[in-house]
Formats: structure tokens, sequence, C-alpha cells
């Protein structure tokens, strides 16, 4: 039980980072467009914010099934 346990761990440890640097990703590609076109900045914005919510739910449940393995 506890090597299982050790991999989902590493698993879930992975899902997060990725998210994290998917995330990180999206918001610095959202910071370069809005700097170069100022006025689509709220349209920019709202794709960022969906974007990163996709990236976060599926993040989770790569975490929930990593977990649920274990």
């Amino acid at each position: 039980m506890g090597t299982i346990t050790g991999i989902a761990a590493i698993g879930a440890g992975l899902a997060v980072i990725g998210a994290g640097m998917g995330i990180g990703r999206i918001g610095g590609s959202a910071m370069d467009a809005i700097a170069r076109q100022p006025e689509a900045a709220s349209k920019i914005q709202t794709n960022m914010i969906i974007a990163a919510a996709l990236v976060e739910g599926a993040a989770l449940f790569a975490v929930v099934v990593s977990l649920l393995v274990a």
C-alpha cells in the first residue's frame, strides 16, 4: 500500500505543477497580448480567465483521480 500511495502523491504533485505552469503561461501570454493591443484588454482577460479555469479543472480532476487510486 505504501508504494501505491507514494506514486499517487507524485501524480498529484505533477498535476499541480503542470497546472501552475499552464496558468502561468496563459497569464504571461495574456499580458503580452494586452501590451500589444490595450483596446482588447477586456476580451483577452475574459478568455484568459476561462482558459485558466479549464486548466484548473483538469488539474483538480487529475489530483482526485490520482488520490482515488491510493
